[in-house]
């Protein structure tokens, strides 16, 4: 929903332009939010950080985790290059 008070621009875009733009939107999603995700700064480390921090994980799933990356250790074609 838009904010009464919020200012707006009336831009102009050719028909192409317009149906990238509705292939990208979701529905109840409005035009400035599709455009807002895409030109938005992206996260930075310290975002997935304060996020990641912010979870709980139970006891089964930190094992579950420390399983799978103790397997990618040992497979050198799924371990991470360094």
């Amino acid at each position: 929903m838009h904010d009464k008070c919020m200012s707006v621009k009336t831009i102009t875009i050719d028909l192409e332009a317009y149906e990238l733009l509705a292939r990208e939107k979701a529905p109840g999603q409005s035009f400035s939010q599709v455009i807002k995700s895409h030109f938005t700064a992206p996260a930075t480390g310290a975002d997935l950080l304060r996020a990641v921090s912010a979870q709980r994980m139970s006891a089964d799933a930190l094992d579950a985790v420390e399983r799978v990356v103790r397997r990618r250790r040992r497979d050198m074609a799924k371990a991470p290059r360094l």
